[in-house]
Parts: structure tokens; sequence; C-alpha cells
């Protein structure tokens, strides 16, 4: 004689244990928002954060208080977390949407052909010119300032996770590692004019002295950032590897580097997109160039946070052009960093080791 299988009931059906269906926890939520703003429109006048503050208090107290109602004690007691947690993401996210909107709102009435083929060498007090000049120097500097830091970063952190073993130099590494990525960027600029002006002299500006300053706050980030990606790599791997004779090097650089190349790509990307927009320390190590300089060891060179830094404090006869430029400038950036994370993401997708069938 067979018999059906039993079947658990939802927990809408549990007993006698109720719940509230999402139809009610909505209606709770835009009647929330509806008074929040009302609230706030009419002490106030209209503000984005004051709407959500207030439209999440109140939220967060009726959504409580019906579900301790209808629900438990318990089941009140996360909702109101979970209310609280929301805020907070919300909370966190009106500033980054803020200053996408205000740059891409403000930036995108000078995104035409000139901006990208003409520098401002020549350009008179009524005219605007280009920042060819300026894209160009941030894109070799930040280059040279990657080849300077990632090769240190990486192999700093190889040998704190691979041959480290908790002596006295890893520790002193990791000591300096820790404060240098708190020292502020105009430390780094002053390190880098002080080092190349010992060496050739005062007034020594050039576009090398910036890639060294840029790699000064790089390196902590790219050493930190790897070193987290490489003790996530299981031993079981590495011991593998050894166990079949294999040469510890050899282990790392077949092994050990590929499973975590995903994680390295990925924390590369955040120390270039750390330093791209610095300003302070590329305005005392590389001057402000006017023309292009393509040649990172002679002479001044600009950048684009040096553009939109000297377009916005000197802005000359046609203020309100010089002005659009900087807010160009800046959505330059905004698309040069967005870039360099999608290519982080496509190394991870492509290069990453596959674990399924």
């Amino acid at each position: 004689m067979s018999t059906a299988p039993a079947t658990v009931p939802s927990a809408e059906t549990t007993g006698n244990h109720r719940t509230l269906s999402q139809p009610i926890r909505l209606g709770i939520l835009a009647a929330s928002v509806v008074l929040g703003a009302a609230i706030v429109t009419l002490l106030f006048g209209w503000n984005v954060l004051a709407v959500v503050l207030v439209s999440a208090l109140i939220y967060s107290v009726a959504i409580y208080s019906a579900s301790a109602v209808v629900e438990g004690h318990r089941h009140a007691v996360d909702r109101l977390v979970t209310a609280i947690v929301t805020t907070a993401f919300l909370l966190a996210m009106i500033p980054l949407v803020s200053v996408i909107l205000t740059i891409v709102q403000n930036g995108w009435h000078r995104l035409d052909g000139k901006f990208f083929s003409y520098s401002m060498e020549g350009v008179g007090a009524k005219e605007t010119g280009g920042a060819y000049h300026a894209i160009m120097g941030t894109l070799i500097v930040t280059a040279l300032a990657t080849l300077i830091s990632v090769p240190i970063g990486l192999f700093a952190a190889i040998y704190l996770v691979e041959y480290g073993n908790k002596n006295a130099l890893s520790r002193g590494l990791t000591f300096f590692v820790d404060v240098m990525t708190g020292i502020p960027s105009i430390v780094a600029g002053l390190f880098a004019i002080g080092l190349f002006t010992l060496i050739f002299g005062p007034k020594f500006q050039a576009g090398i002295v910036g890639a060294i300053a840029l790699s000064v706050l790089m390196i902590p980030v790219v050493v930190r950032s790897c070193e987290e990606m490489l003790k996530l790599v299981p031993n079981e791997l590495r011991e593998a590897s050894l166990a079949l004779g294999v040469p510890k090097w050899l282990t790392i650089v077949k092994v050990v580097m590929p499973t975590a190349i995903a994680g390295l790509a990925t924390g590369i990307t955040l120390a270039i997109a750390r330093v791209i927009g610095e300003t302070a320390p590329l305005l005392i190590t590389m001057g402000y160039a006017r023309k292009v300089n393509l040649n990172p060891f002679d002479g001044s060179m600009s950048a684009l946070p040096l553009f939109a830094y000297q377009s916005y404090a000197s802005p000359g006869v046609n203020k309100q052009a010089s002005l659009d430029a900087a807010w160009t400038a800046a959505l330059v950036l905004m698309f040069i960093v967005m870039l360099l994370n999608i290519v982080a993401r496509l190394i991870s997708k492509f290069f990453a080791p596959k674990t399924g069938r």
C-alpha cells in the first residue's frame, strides 16, 4: 500500500502563524514615503535627504508596529533591522548618485571633438581650447605609475604570503604598508619633488616626477589588495603542486597566480582608480603645461585633474566656458575609471579558473 509523500506547509499556512503580505508591506512603504515627503515639504521645503530620513523613520515605526501585531515580536525586530539596513544603503547611494548626475549634467556641454583634439596652446582669454594635452598627460603619467607600482606591489604581496612566515622583515613591511596607505597625497608629492631636487636640482618638473608621486600612493594599495587575494587561494592547491615535485616559484607562477588573477586584476584596477584623480601631488611635481608634451622626462605636463583645477581656479574672461571645461574633464575622468572597471571585470570573466565541468 503506497502513501503520498508528505508536504511541508508554507510559512503562511503553518498553524495559526500569520505574515504581512507583500501588498500590505508595499502599501506601508508607499504611505510612509508620501507622508514623509509631505511633512518635509510643508516644514522645510523639498529636500531628498530629509525625505529619505523622515520616510525611513515613519516606515520603521509603522512596519514594526504592524509586524508586532500580526507576526509577533521576533519577526517585528527582523522587519525593523531590515528597514534600518535598507535606509543606510539608500543614504550611502544618495551622494554617489548625486555626484554622477551633477557631473553628467554639467559636463556634457563640452563633450565634443574640439575638447578631445585641441590643447590650450595659443588660446586667448575669450577662447575655449581643449583638453587633449591633459588627457594624454593623464594616460602617460598613470601608465608610468602603474608600471612602477604593480611589479613592486605584486612581488611584495607574494613575499608576504608565500615567503614571509611572520618574520621580522614581513612584519616591518606590513607595518609600513599600513602607514603608507593613510598618508596624505601631498606628502607623496613632496617626497617625489624632494628626491628629484636632490638629483637634478631645484625647479625640476616633469611627468616622471608625478608618476613617482602617484606610485608612492599606489604601491600600498596594490600590496594590500594583492595580499588578500593571494591569501584566498586554497593551501591544498599549493600542497598538491609541491607534492608533485614542482618548485615553489613555479607553483606560484602556474598555480597561485592563475587562481587569483581575477582578484589581482580587480585590486590593481582599484589602485589605478585611487590615484588617477589626484591633483595635489601633480600640481607641485608636474607644473601645468598648456601645450602637448608627450615626453614625461622633459618639461612640464598637464593632467585632467590639473586641467579641471586650473579651469576652475583661473577661469579667465569666459568664465562659464572654463567651468564647463572643468566639469567635462571630471566627466572624462569618470569615464576612464568606469572603463578600467569594465576591463577588470572582463579579465575576471575570461581569465578566472573554471570550476565547473
